[in-house]
């Protein structure tokens, strides 16, 4: 294509902008109540995957050490456990270093858990890491199977909902997303439609002059692309601002370790070309769609 006919198609593109007047307010209107929408629960869907994988990364395996099994035996175990596919670390911890664990972790109850100090009733364990946090229970399963392991804990109902919650909340938040983003293509659609329709004499006189479908399509794509563009803005600056002032004053008040908020750099740069291209995807499909019927005459 040459660059004059490309700057042609850019001029009318955008003559198309201003010509439309109240159309193209409608039609930035709707690309950006959408995205707003679809902003949001792209941000609340990145949030609580990232809490997910927060979560999911603090789920290890504690495999305790049958009592009677001597210091030979326990080096082969962990031999053992390493060489399971899928598993990323193996650290010992000894029964003292497990019964100081128990007393940190309970608090000022713990304190009675120093009396056993000298007549410990905990066992050695190995704690272990799993590459991928699916494959915890795989992992736990295969170690218990091992001689030399009394005992395997992982929290293993917990983790088990955990997964499938999780699972759940990527599935549904995609579901949303992707019905937000086919709603704002219907809808973009319809009112680029409604614009063209208002110039179909124009379009059919092309049409009989010679003009391929190429060289009409054009311009509609300049206009779909700008008006995905400028209905992005609005949203972008929106939920960047609302995410500021939680990431500066609600995330450092929440308590617990795992609710924490992704950085607002680079989260800020990620959700913002995330939305732009939305925009202009759904400004370009909706123009393109209308503009294929008329094409047509």
């Amino acid at each position: 294509m040459k660059f004059r006919t490309i700057r042609r198609h850019l001029r009318e593109g955008v003559k198309n902008i201003g010509r439309n007047g109240w159309m193209t307010v409608a039609s930035i209107g709707a690309v950006t109540t959408t995205l707003i929408l679809v902003g949001v629960f792209l941000a609340l869907v990145l949030n609580l995957n990232h809490m997910a994988d927060n979560i999911e990364d603090d789920v290890e395996i504690s495999a305790f050490i049958d009592p009677t099994t001597n210091e030979e035996e326990i080096t082969t175990l962990g031999d053992e456990i390493e060489e399971i596919n899928g598993v990323d670390s193996v650290v010992f911890s000894s029964q003292d270093e497990q019964l100081q664990q128990l007393v940190d972790s309970m608090g000022e109850e713990g304190q009675s858990w120093q009396l056993f100090e000298q007549d410990n009733p905990l066992n050695h364990a190995y704690v272990v890491n799993a590459i991928n946090p699916d494959e915890t229970m795989r992992i736990a399963e295969e170690i218990t199977q091992l001689e030399g392991v009394q005992e395997v804990e992982y929290g293993q109902d917990v983790v088990q909902r955990l997964f499938e919650f999780n699972q759940y909340a990527r599935t549904i938040g995609l579901a949303l997303i992707l019905g937000l983003v086919f709603t704002a293509i219907f809808l973009i659609s319809n009112t680029i439609k409604i614009t063209i329709m208002a110039r179909s004499t124009e379009i059919g006189i092309q049409k009989l002059v010679g003009a391929t479908n190429g060289f009409i399509r054009w311009p509609f794509f300049v206009e779909g692309l700008l008006l995905g563009v400028l209905g992005s803005i609005i949203p972008i600056a929106a939920i960047l601002t609302g995410y500021y002032y939680l990431d500066a004053n609600v995330s450092g008040q929440i308590s617990y370790g795992f609710v924490e908020f992704l950085p607002f750099y680079p989260f800020a740069w990620q959700l913002s070309l995330i939305i732009l291209a939305i925009g202009a995807t759904i400004g370009v499909w909706g123009s393109v769609m209308s503009v294929r019927k008329f094409l047509k005459v």
